[in-house]
């Protein structure tokens, strides 16, 4: 009897090990800097395999103005939350490859706000119009060592800008792609 017991420990004990190893980490916070700005992020386990990311960070853009003929770049204040859905750890895991810092594929929804709170940039008067997009994404991350990371993704989505005075638009709905290369550090 003593046998079958610490038998069925055991087993119970592998089964539910490996479960908990096929789940995204219930909370991770990180750095990111990538082509086009950095950003710190924190990502909340909501199941086994989605998480919620939020993010608040720097965007760079790149601007030409033929008129006064000036070139420049800016960097803009970005917050974006995004449900992501990790849809390949189990089979990572069966394959003994590093799920740990929710490395693997996913699936997101990318929604990202631009507020005109501020710009730093190389020229003067550089102001942003704001804007709100929401892009379906896929992607990957993957670690390397204990505490860095690369991320890549990509996707298309909608963006709506929003008219400030003085200001007229011709356009305010548009198409908007995420192409991401981000290198990373998990705290």
């Amino acid at each position: 009897m003593k046998k079958t017991v610490l038998t069925i420990l055991v087993i119970g004990n592998v089964f539910l090990g490996s479960a908990q190893q096929e789940s995204v980490e219930k909370s991770i916070f990180g750095l990111q800097i990538g082509t086009l700005g950095s950003w710190l992020h924190h990502e909340a386990k909501l199941t086994n395999q989605i998480a919620i990311r939020s993010e608040f960070g720097l965007d760079t853009g790149i601007f030409r103005n033929s008129f006064y003929d000036k070139n420049g770049v800016f960097f803009a204040p970005v917050i974006t939350i995004e449900p992501r859905w990790y849809y390949n750890l189990a089979k990572r895991a069966n394959k003994a490859k590093r799920i740990d810092g929710n490395s693997g594929n996913f699936f997101g929804i990318k929604i990202s706000y631009h507020p005109d709170w501020f710009t730093i940039s190389n020229e003067d008067n550089i102001n942003l119009i704001s804007d709100l997009s929401v892009i379906p994404t896929w992607g990957i991350r993957r670690n390397i060592g204990k505490h860095f990371n690369y991320e890549i993704g990509f996707g298309l989505g909608y963006i709506r800008y929003f008219e400030k005075d003085n200001v007229i638009l011709n356009d305010k709905n548009d198409v908007v792609a995420n192409l991401h290369l981000r290198l990373g550090y998990k705290f």
